[in-house]
């Protein structure tokens, strides 16, 4: 099971010397003895970017593609990561360019990883698979066929299969995942629970609902012992865990753990709303306690992940009597700061208010003050 590795995208290492891309044609005529492949479907390519002028493609329609998946982002940084590294003088010359080689690499690795991983939240299934074909290809050039730091781009490819309702496909990139973690003994436990979070999307996919639970729980489970049961890293497992539940009719335990879901994004969005302000630190001396210097900034992804799993609940609780007028403010009021965050003013202005009238027209007992802070910061701004 070395290489399970795509059934229609398997890598090799010397592919890298000869690759370009863009969103221009430029046919070719393949130089003698000079084997072009398309970049995502391996066949014999017949066109060529004519920006960084080492990807190959079979087709306009792969080109594109890739293009809206990774390349555009990642064109004017292909040609000097696919180039042999010229001969030079001296050894150490030499030693000083494969460390840049490895630390560009490096980079290109976290940049496509996270771009895969944004576009699957945003539903982008198709053009994800690009940017965790890029992923994979520079993961197997730094670490080698059998490294475990394949797994998180088989795990990308898994879930665009899975999106795509490309289930078999999908199981084949799971069992290479799984089987690369089954061999590393000190494997990562944030790696373990991505890989059990796209096993229980596979499973619920199929209809098993007992086994996408069990996969769930196992995420969830993984991601505490990194990041703690109140994190956002462990908030994905909750959710996809209350749509189970959901799903199987369960609605009061989807809602008690959908409501977990939002109480974890709202400290973590109040947080960073304070922490990014530019303004004085007096001007906000009531918008929210002060966070830790330790709080995390949230990547694209991060992002990309909060804006669906919280308008999901919100589209899914909206007119549901049942979730609870104290859950809505709260979801509300999370929805504001994710908009004055990322999303824009206006839109979180009307959040706010829609958390205030809520809690007014149910004669909520609770405690408005960070609602009505975060009202009069945005009119600050809006």
């Amino acid at each position: 099971m070395q290489i399970l590795l795509l059934n229609t995208y398997i890598i090799h290492n010397e592919i890298f010397q000869v690759r370009v891309t863009a969103m221009s044609l430029n046919p070719l005529a393949n130089p003698k003895g000079v084997k072009l492949l398309c970049e995502l479907c391996q066949k014999p390519a017949y066109l060529q970017c004519t920006s960084c002028r080492v990807t190959y493609y079979c087709s306009e329609e792969h080109q594109k593609v890739d293009w809206v998946g990774i390349h555009e982002k990642i064109c004017s940084l292909l040609l000097p990561l696919r180039t042999p590294i010229p001969l030079v003088s001296s050894e150490e010359e030499r030693k000083h360019r494969q460390q840049q080689l490895l630390q560009r690499q490096k980079q290109m690795i976290d940049m496509t990883r996270t771009e895969g991983s944004k576009l699957l939240f945003e539903g982008a299934h198709e053009a994800a698979v690009p940017a965790a074909l890029q992923a994979l290809r520079f993961s197997i050039a730094v670490y080698g066929l059998a490294s475990v730091e394949l797994v998180p781009a088989y795990l990308v490819l898994g879930e665009a299969s899975i999106g795509l309702g490309r289930l078999s496909q999908a199981e084949e990139y799971l069992s290479q995942a799984r089987w690369t973690v089954l061999k590393t003994p000190d494997c990562d436990a944030a790696i373990k629970s991505k890989m059990y979070r796209i096993c229980g999307l596979l499973q619920a996919a199929k209809g098993n609902f007992g086994e996408a639970l069990k996969n769930y729980a196992n995420d969830i489970y993984h991601a505490a012992l990194v990041s703690g049961p109140k994190h956002v890293k462990t908030s994905g497992g909750y959710f996809h865990m209350a749509n189970v539940f959901f799903r199987k009719g369960q609605t009061e335990t989807a809602h008690n753990i959908y409501s977990e879901v939002v109480n974890i994004w709202n400290q973590m969005l109040k947080n960073v709303v304070k922490m990014e302000d530019s303004q004085p630190e007096s001007a906000l001396a009531t918008f929210v306690d002060k966070p830790a210097a330790e709080t995390e900034i949230l990547d694209e992804a991060q992002e990309a992940e909060a804006i669906q799993m919280l308008h999901a609940i919100y589209d899914l609780q909206q007119n549901n009597a049942n979730y609870g007028a104290a859950n809505m403010v709260m979801l509300l009021h999370t929805l504001a700061l994710l908009h004055t965050h990322l999303l824009g003013y206006l839109k979180a202005q009307e959040f706010v208010q829609d958390a205030l009238s809520c809690a007014q027209e149910s004669e909520l007992g609770i405690d408005l003050s960070d609602v009505e802070n975060l009202k009069n910061f945005i009119a600050t701004k809006a």
